[in-house]
Formats: C-alpha cells, structure tokens, sequence
C-alpha cells in the first residue's frame, strides 16, 4: 500500500512542544477537521479515532487526518466499541449505538485538548476515564473564552440528539458558531489561508519532524500503550 507522506509531524508532537495552543491556531485546526467530518460524513463514513496522534501537518501547515482503521460506513447506528478512551462518546461507552454523533464529540474533546493541552477528562485507568465521561462534568480554565466555552459544551452534549452537528443544521451549525465568526471555510477548504505553524522541512522526504526507532526485521514500530486503543465485537 503506498500513500502520501506528510512530513510537518504530528499535531500530537506540536502540543507536546508548546503545552497548549492559542485560541486562533485552535480554530484554524478545527475548522479543517471539521472540513474533513464534512466530506465524509457526506459519503455516510464515521472516523471514530480523532485524536492529536492521528492529525498530521503537511509541508504548507494544513491538517491532514490519517488511520482510518476504525473507519465504518455507517448509515444509521452501529455498537463496535472502539476508539480512545479519552474521546469516546457516552453512547459509545453505554452500548447504546453511535453514528457521526461521535465524532462531534470526539470534536469537541479535541479543541478542548489543544486549547487547554490534556483532555477534559482524565484518570490512570480507561474505567475512570469512562465514569468522568458519563458524569460529563467538565471544568474550562480561564484562558478559555466565552464562546469556546459555549462551543464545546454543545458538542459535548451526553444526548446525541442535542449535540451541535446533529441538529437540523448539521456541521453548518458548527460552521456558524460564534466561536468560528469571521472563518471564511471556503477558503480554508481552499488552503488560501495561512496556517499558524509552517514546519521547517527541507524538502518533501525530511524525516526530521518525526522520531526515529531502530530498525528491526519487522519494520519500524512504534509501541501503542494496550490502555490508549480498544475495538471488541468487530465491525
């Protein structure tokens, strides 16, 4: 299988680097993934594995998701548990059959995540992280505005039937957020806004903004923590 290299490193590593992002970097970023929830929820395609790990920056700065290994179409609902813990919608935990619902969630967790730098809930264990989720209480600090604040507290509405993206507006409800008040998306959707971080490559193939690991018969692996993914029942 050969696909696109895209060198500009991980939005995960970014975050690493910085601690958190200011709100209009944020917003930039949420905005081209929101893009990309867009066209594929279009085509009836859930993602199901949003997270910082798995949205890499190209050589121009723009976003491009990848892993598409919990990808389903779904028409209506389905009950595969899969995902990462720190951004599994409550429908998902429950068992009670999820759509593109979950990946607004998911949506909403990560805007948190780059504007505050860790997710809203976190525990040592995938089970606690699931009790804070259900509970659903979430705590902004004080850098958070007023209309992010807002923003994510209707993505991250338990009942998916009152979360923003399932409402009769779908993502146009998202796109029109206050939050996202002067965001010209046809541009975005363009690439004819300047992203907030250009990565300083040298050339197409620089491997430089990724860690390196030895190589092995196998290839090169990169360890996954058994607590940070999960997928039982099948698709």
């Amino acid at each position: 299988m050969l696909m696109e290299y895209v060198n500009g490193g991980e939005l995960f590593s970014l975050l690493s680097n910085l601690g958190h992002l200011p709100n209009d970097h944020a917003r930039i970023y949420a905005g081209e993934v929101t893009l990309a929830f867009e066209y594929l929820h279009d085509m009836h395609i859930v993602y199901r594995d949003l997270k910082p790990e798995n949205l890499l920056i190209d050589s121009g700065g723009h976003m491009k998701i990848t892993d598409f290994g919990f990808a389903k179409v779904v028409e209506h609902r389905t009950w595969t548990l899969c995902g990462t813990p720190e951004y599994l919608a409550p429908e998902i935990i429950q068992n009670k059959g999820h759509g593109k619902g979950a990946d607004y969630w998911a949506l909403g967790i990560l805007i948190y995540e780059m504007l505050a730098g860790h997710s809203p809930f976190r525990e040592y264990s995938a089970m606690g992280i699931y009790k804070k989720i259900i509970a659903g209480r979430v705590e902004y600090t004080r850098h958070f505005s007023a209309k992010v604040e807002d923003l994510i507290s209707k993505l991250l509405k338990p009942d998916k039937a009152q979360r923003l993206g399932c409402l009769v507006a779908g993502v146009g409800g998202i796109k029109t957020h206050a939050w996202n008040e002067g965001m010209d998306f046809e541009k975005l959707l363009k690439r004819e806004i300047q992203p907030p971080f250009v990565p300083a490559v040298k050339s197409l193939d620089d491997t430089s903004l990724y860690d390196s690991y030895p190589d092995s018969k196998e290839g090169i692996i990169k360890p996954i923590p058994q607590d940070k993914q999960v997928c039982f029942n099948g698709f």
